[in-house]
């Protein structure tokens, strides 16, 4: 332990050290990753996580491919495109002789991605694909179905990795199908991952399986054989320019000599200017200083965060990776300013190598398909704001890269969610408009409903009404709404998670499509307490009665007011914790949010109605959370996940930096209750 922790503190002193020296970017790359490549033993162990006391509770208990909050299905809008999206595209997934020999008979990536497990609370592997299932690329028509998926969302086509080492050539055979085959209308351009390749899949120069060798006759046998990709009419270019990456050009012994002969072969054979780019995935020169044209930005890589693996709770005792906040990633990358030189910006929807690295992993967690939706948004409409729509270019970091958990395919917890995403960021940010008041219900009790949509109607407000019901109750509810003279859209959910997770379900796609504010409420009866009715009664009288409905929905013009409580019924979570410590806990590694130990005294909506702005509910929404992670419904009164969240309702508004208040100061009218009395429908802890 005391070796650790001094080489810990040595290597943080060196770090602050080498960051103080000034020299250019590209030196500091340059020095970092000479230092990487000889002592890498050097660098510290990351902070190791906490044991998971209760991880068995929490884990799918059936199958890995549960469906999560968040799922989408597919869709076949029309996309709009306001910039040329550019996926990096893994052709990993095919056998080859080679790695049948390094890997053993029948090796794919799939391998790989069907064995990961996961290493902490919250992690999410193996992470499975769906439409497409375990495809084998050297069929023509998975890359017809990939190529149909791209277009319908926005994207425009592949930068396919290339493998070449010195005349040898791996995985090509999905490329040289997309050559033979016309029909296949998929744009493509090629990136050359000019570094070894090593057992440890990092390209460094020990443990190698195959080696580079660059050398000038090296050059232009290269070029020669990518010839006649370059000439196909489907290949991607930048003002009329064939465009191809180099991965790794300082592995080059001269990267602006090979840019010269690339170059003057191409003049002399037909194919003419070529838009020569390479990949900041390990270091960032100018372009123009090594002969190129551009740069491309490759995040997760050259990216440096501070870990949160000493947050998370172990399913392995002995994992050693890294943990990383995705987020943190996303917010720097897109408020990062274009340098001078020419830059083709990058966005990641994540990244987990754990599946390459068993145990080990470098895992980017809190992800979204919503976080990376506002990240390629901002770099479409922000920092590529002044560049002309059909001139940006945007590369994505990747495709199907299924062992590194970059993906946009379809797998099976979230569906389409990543490549609706993609095609939600090609339109800015939609402007505030006034929307109808917009209730969910819960009706678990439909003899309670009427009840509910009487007082909807006396209300006399123009509601869009969401009814959530168990399996087996829907024709009761379609009788009472139609009894009431109302439409709703009625969802039909297991019983789990009681209102809580149908309500998420709902929330998140509400929240998708652009609904602000929300009325939660629910069928509630609490049959084992004696006022069960009395208590429902006194919520919906708060929250919904005649004089204050209407100025309740206007309260929320104020956009700092995020979550509107019944008076009386706001109660601390501290003195109301039960047994909901541990579910708390699982929350918070879960959403990524703190609950500082600082005497904070958080309230929550006791009974689980109220006012809510959905974007307050973005780290649980984003969490994606699955119903198997809710336990079973057994009459529990207290210390389910359900419970745990109604608790959090308070560190929500908090982390939003939102407003809470209660009904009668929002609506300005006369409380109901004082709620000074001691609380008559729940004990204190």
């Amino acid at each position: 332990m005391i070796s650790r922790r001094l080489r810990t503190l040595v290597f943080r002193a060196l770090r602050f050290a080498f960051r103080c020296v000034p020299m250019r970017v590209e030196t500091r790359d340059r020095l970092r990753e000479r230092f990487l490549e000889h002592y890498s033993h050097f660098v510290p162990p990351p902070p190791r996580g906490e044991d998971a006391a209760d991880a068995v509770t929490r884990r799918a208990q059936v199958h890995a491919g549960t469906r999560a909050i968040g799922w989408r299905a597919a869709s076949t809008t029309p996309p709009v495109r306001a910039a040329r999206l550019i996926a990096f595209y893994l052709p990993q997934f095919h056998p080859i002789a080679q790695n049948d020999a390094w890997w053993g008979p029948g090796f794919t990536e799939w391998h790989n991605v069907s064995r990961a497990l996961p290493q902490f609370e919250g992690h999410q592997q193996p992470r499975l694909p769906a439409d497409l299932g375990f495809y084998d690329l050297r069929r023509i028509e998975t890359m017809h179905a990939q190529a149909a998926l791209a277009r319908n969302y926005g994207i425009e086509g592949f930068c396919s990795y290339f493998y070449w080492f010195a005349g040898t050539t791996l995985l090509e055979a999905p490329l040289r199908n997309w050559l033979t085959d016309p029909t296949l209308d998929l744009p493509l351009c090629l990136c050359w991952a000019n570094e070894n390749w090593t057992r440890r899949w990092d390209g460094r120069a020990d443990d190698v399986l195959i080696a580079q060798a660059h050398s000038a006759d090296d050059d232009l046998a290269f070029i020669t054989h990518i010839a006649d990709y370059l000439r196909d009419p489907r290949y991607i270019r930048v003002d009329g320019k064939p465009l191809l990456l180099v991965y790794r050009p300082r592995l080059l012994p001269d990267a602006a000599a090979t840019a010269r002969r690339w170059r003057e072969w191409c003049a002399d054979n037909g194919i003419g200017e070529i838009q020569l780019t390479y990949v900041q995935g390990f270091e960032r020169p100018d372009p123009r200083e090594i002969g190129f044209d551009a740069a491309v930005e490759f995040p997760p890589n050259m990216s440096t965060l501070p870990s949160i693996a000493a947050h998370q709770a172990l399913l392995n005792p002995a994992y050693c990776g890294e943990v990383l906040d995705w987020r943190m990633l996303a917010r720097q990358m897109a408020s990062r300013p274009m340098p001078a030189y020419p830059l083709y910006p990058g966005v990641n929807p994540g990244w987990d190598n754990e599946p390459r690295r068993s145990g080990r992993g470098r895992v980017f967690a809190h992800a979204s398909p919503r976080g990376y939706r506002d990240w390629l948004r901002a770099t479409i409409h922000g920092r590529l704001r002044e560049v002309p729509a059909a001139d940006r270019l945007v590369f994505i970091n990747a495709w199907n890269e299924w062992a590194e958990g970059a993906v946009l395919e379809p797998d099976t917890r979230l569906g389409h969610a990543w490549l609706q995403a993609t095609r939600q960021a090609h339109l800015p940010a939609p402007a505030t408009v006034a929307q109808k008041p917009c209730v969910v219900i819960h009706a678990w009790y439909p003899e309670v409903l009427p009840e509910i949509l009487n007082a909807l109607k006396a209300s006399t407000l123009d509601w869009r009404i969401l009814v959530t019901t168990g399996t087996g109750k829907r024709a009761e509810v379609e009788r009472c709404l139609a009894a009431a003279g109302l439409q709703a859209d009625v969802r039909v959910f297991d019983n789990r998670g009681r209102d809580i997770l149908p309500f998420l379900h709902v929330a998140d796609e509400l929240l998708d499509a652009g609904q602000q504010v929300v009325l939660k409420l629910h069928t509630k009866r609490s049959v084992h307490r004696g006022n069960g009715d009395a208590w429902r009664a006194e919520l919906l009288e708060s929250l919904l009665s005649p004089e204050r409905a209407g100025k309740l929905c206007t309260a929320f013009d104020d956009t700092s007011l995020g979550l509107v409580m019944p008076e009386g019924h706001l109660q601390s979570t501290r003195d109301f914790m039960g047994a909901n410590q541990s579910g708390i806990d699982h929350l918070l590694r879960r959403t990524g949010m703190r609950w500082e130990n600082d005497g904070r005294d958080l309230q929550f909506p006791a009974g689980s109605m109220f006012w809510i702005r959905l974007e307050m509910l973005r780290p649980l929404l984003d969490a994606q959370l699955s119903d198997e992670e809710f336990e079973p419904e057994v009459g529990q009164l207290d210390g389910t996940l359900a419970h745990a969240i109604e608790r959090l309702i308070g560190l929500l508004a908090h982390d939003a930096s939102l407003r809470i208040d209660d009904a009668a100061s929002a609506s300005g009218t006369p409380p109901l209750r004082s709620g000074t009395e001691p609380y008559a429908y729940a004990r204190r802890s």
